[in-house]
């Protein structure tokens, strides 16, 4: 047992639980009150898939590092982020786990997608190494944009989940680009990309006939995430209405960044602090045990979640959200509109139906794997990279 689990349990009504406040609570789009869900709040939070780091695992591209504490946590966040996303399209948001309960099969689908060994879809081996076509050495530290780049080239080879991943670059998110992505009945976006359809590599172990029937929708469930910068060194303060009611959306997937020196994944607010998972444990790397089921509560944060002052975010994010239908993402589009009405609180992206005419490529905010404008794109945001800095351990 790790001693960590010991002291969260003892503190579960002492130290980290939630304040006594009239404000609600509001997780990934649901609203909760202190006094009268309190078990409901908790359930919610420890529902959600934690990545933190790990010791242990097999050797990153076979000689790489077999440990990702002091380096991973962007990356375990990306990861948490995009388990949520997951979670949404093979088991719904009213999912909840309960410790010592046997999971659905699509529940063990969606964690194997993240074990760390070389052959999960969004492994952080497979993180490290994609990120090496974006200028990122294995064991480097990612920002949000990078993180959010390349998950989006992984899920080209998830047909499992048969996802349109959309990264809004520019602060402005089109409508017309989304549409055309999430309503193309190619196998995945850049066939090219993806392996044969007889290959083994490309089910991974998953139910074949659902990639298949997938693929004849007429609308892919939508992954949107939008890199941000809402300052300079700090956040400007005029956004912190707008992030809130991101979380507010029932299409919120949260919001990946941190504050200086680490990297958080938060699930929601209460009053002017927001709530997050914090990545920065490290637990023994998971192996299936002698019956081949894997030992998943590890993967759920048992205790309280942390919470921190909205004031004190880093500037540099990405907020993400999940369409699973078209008017899903037609209601989030309304959402958005109506938000730029609210007073005081100041857009923290644009929407619109085009493309605006100084965005010089059509295709530049549907990157594919290897895109040129990856590198401009990545330029753009490599100030992000820079305002976090990997603690002395």
């Amino acid at each position: 047992l790790l001693p960590a689990t010991l002291t969260y349990d003892t503190l579960r009504f002492e130290y980290e639980d939630f304040p006594e406040t009239k404000e609600p609570v509001w997780i990934l789009g649901r609203k909760y009150s202190v006094f009268t869900e309190k078990e409901e709040i908790l359930l919610d939070v420890t529902s959600r898939l934690w990545f933190t780091y790990r010791k242990n695992f097999p050797a990153i591209g076979g000689t790489g590092p077999t440990s990702d504490t002091g380096w991973g946590c962007m990356l375990r966040c990306g990861q948490m982020i995009f388990a949520q996303a997951l979670v949404c399209r093979h088991l719904g948001r009213d999912w909840r786990w309960i410790k010592g309960k046997r999971q659905m099969d699509n529940y063990y689908n969606v964690l194997n997608a993240f074990i760390d060994k070389k052959d999960s879809y969004y492994s952080i081996h497979q993180i490290a190494q994609m990120g090496v076509g974006e200028g990122k050495s294995i064991g480097q530290w990612y920002g949000p944009n990078t993180v959010a780049q390349v998950l989006k080239k992984l899920a080209t080879f998830d047909t499992w989940s048969s996802l349109a991943v959309h990264i809004a670059m520019d602060n402005t998110v089109v409508m017309e680009e989304i549409r055309r992505l999430c309503q193309s009945n190619l196998p995945c976006a850049g066939a090219a990309a993806c392996p044969a359809l007889e290959s083994d590599v490309l089910y991974n172990g998953y139910p074949e006939e659902q990639g298949l029937r997938d693929r004849l929708v007429l609308w892919k469930p939508l992954v949107l995430l939008i890199p941000l910068r809402l300052g300079l060194t700090e956040i400007n303060e005029a956004y912190i209405e707008t992030l809130k009611h991101c979380f507010m959306m029932p299409q919120s997937l949260g919001v990946i960044g941190g504050k200086p020196n680490s990297a958080h994944y938060f699930i929601g607010y209460v009053g002017e602090e927001l709530i997050y998972l914090d990545p920065h444990t490290t637990q023994p790397a998971v192996e299936p045990n002698d019956s081949g089921c894997l030992p998943d509560e590890t993967f759920h944060c048992q205790h309280p979640p942390c919470r921190m002052s909205i004031a004190e975010l880093d500037p540099s994010i990405a907020v993400g959200f999940f369409c699973n239908t078209e008017a899903d993402f037609n209601d989030w589009c309304q959402q958005i509109k109506k938000l730029a009405l609210v007073r005081g609180a100041l857009p923290m992206f644009e929407l619109v139906e085009r493309q605006p005419s100084h965005f010089s490529n059509p295709d530049v905010l549907n990157l594919t794997p290897d895109s040129s404008d990856a590198d401009r794109l990545e330029r753009f945001f490599d100030s992000e990279d820079e305002d976090f800095e990997i603690l002395s351990l």
